[in-house]
């Protein structure tokens, strides 16, 4: 879509809401609402003017966090929906938009291999992972809950909410949980649910779905998928031959929750999450009633099965837009522009390997990789030290600047996978970025012949 459809587009959108209020009384609007155009144009300029501080994140130079821009069908979608504001917490505040919201949980739920379920959007995935673990907690109320060192630090803060002591299972330099060290806790029996990440948010690393499913079984134990960053990548598994490892993504279906974010590989917006129970009658934990909500229809309202009330309907509108734009598929559609960012992700990754001056930390899962400068002294200080140089340089250069990202490692083990490097410090910071938009594989080496110039002066 080019910019001039892209405009169009949003100018019918206003022309067809005005259309659609035609068909009610016409209004007055109160004084008190109003704004003179001159009034207007200058907070809206003064708006621009703080904005154009922010970081590009749509341009290919920016591989920094886990940002993706929204693709324009969601963004127009959104903003058609807003039009109408409506709030998806009972069919009374979204009635359109609550048939759009239970349609694509539908079509993620039969993604991950689910036959029934009981599913809706959040604002965030922190929310999502919020009331999985909470229901976690009311199905075992006097038991723990585990989830590795490498888990997003949400998980913790999550267990402080709820009141419900937890476990953190240590991890392999690679991210993926110890196994050894899950055995050891599951066999205490004291750990009700164990969270497994499909996609760590620091390393992208997918925890090994087959052996934890025979752990968690043996022992009785519930799993939980923090498939946030990770789970859509689940189309990719079905290609044939696959560009993911497909394990622990065609096992999805054994967890009893899982977690996405639509807004991290779905292209939507922010917020849009989701959280999904593969046994729906968990919504008993939900249940609840309101004196003046609820009165339009006798089905279930998704409002009384979720922890939030308010939510944008015009989420779910943007969302769905996108799926008939984009389906969930593995050659085509969403996941054909899924399968281009791993092999920008595979391209980089050969490139680095190949460096003199930049070395990988790990070899990269999904689309998350992380590195490091190759330092005349290979010393964890020196190697911190010269990565937020780089990172620095980089992002204030004022010629084509480019936003890379930090990650901090254990110093114990970046050196179990490159026992060269000396220890000289308790952590050492490291390079990370993460390719999340297709446009990416036209830039790989241009993006890596800058990054390793700096590196190199640095050296």
């Amino acid at each position: 879509m080019d910019i001039s459809t892209y405009k169009k587009s949003i100018l019918d959108v206003i022309d067809n809401n005005l259309k659609w209020k035609s068909n009610w009384e016409e209004f007055q609007t109160d004084n008190s609402l109003l704004l003179d155009s001159a009034k207007t144009e200058n907070i809206l300029e003064q708006l621009q003017t703080r904005l154009n501080k922010s970081y590009p994140f749509f341009h290919p130079n920016y591989i920094g966090q886990m940002i993706s821009p929204p693709h324009q069908i969601a963004k127009i979608a959104y903003f058609m929906a807003m039009q109408i504001n409506p709030n998806n917490h009972a069919l009374d505040g979204g009635p359109s938009t609550t048939e759009l919201e239970n349609e694509v949980i539908e079509e993620l739920a039969k993604m991950f291999g689910y036959n029934i379920w009981l599913g809706h959007l959040t604002a965030s995935g922190t929310i999502a992972n919020l009331e999985a673990l909470w229901v976690a907690r009311e199905i075992n109320p006097n038991k723990k809950i585990a989830f590795s060192s490498d888990s997003h630090y949400t998980h913790k803060r999550i267990c402080e909410l709820i009141r419900t002591p937890f476990v953190e299972i240590p991890t392999h330099p690679n991210g993926k949980i110890d196994l050894t060290e899950l055995s050891k806790e599951l066999s205490k029996n004291e750990i009700g649910t164990l969270v497994v990440n499909i996609g760590t948010t620091g390393l992208g690393a997918i925890d090994d779905l087959q052996q934890i499913i025979l752990l968690t079984k043996k022992f009785g134990v519930r799993l939980h998928a923090d498939a946030a960053y990770g789970g859509f990548f689940t189309l990719l598994s079905k290609k044939n031959p696959s560009v993911v490892n497909p394990e622990s993504f065609l096992l999805l279906n054994q967890c009893d929750s899982i977690v996405v974010d639509p807004h991290k590989k779905g292209l939507q917006p922010y917020g849009c999450g989701c959280v999904i129970f593969k046994d729906p009658s968990v919504g008993k934990f939900y249940k609840h009633d309101s004196p003046y909500t609820y009165f339009t229809s006798k089905e279930l309202h998704l409002g009384e099965v979720t922890l939030e009330c308010s939510r944008a309907g015009a989420s779910a509108a943007a969302f769905w837009a996108t799926l008939k734009a984009f389906p969930l598929l593995p050659d085509s559609g969403l996941g054909l522009i899924l399968s281009k960012t791993i092999e920008c992700t595979l391209h980089w990754n050969k490139l680095i390997n190949n460096s003199e001056f930049l070395h990988p930390f790990i070899n990269p899962e999904l689309d998350i990789v992380t590195y490091f400068p190759a330092t005349k002294e290979l010393k964890t200080s020196t190697i911190s030290d010269t990565s937020e140089k780089i990172f620095s340089l980089l992002m204030n250069r004022k010629v084509k600047p480019i936003y890379l990202a930090k990650y901090k490692a254990s110093s114990q083990k970046i050196k179990l996978i490159h026992p060269e490097i000396i220890i000289d410090s308790n952590g050492v910071t490291i390079l990370r970025s993460v390719f999340m938009k297709p446009e990416h594989n036209n830039y790989i080496q241009q993006l890596f012949n800058e990054i390793s110039k700096v590196a190199k002066t640095l050296s």
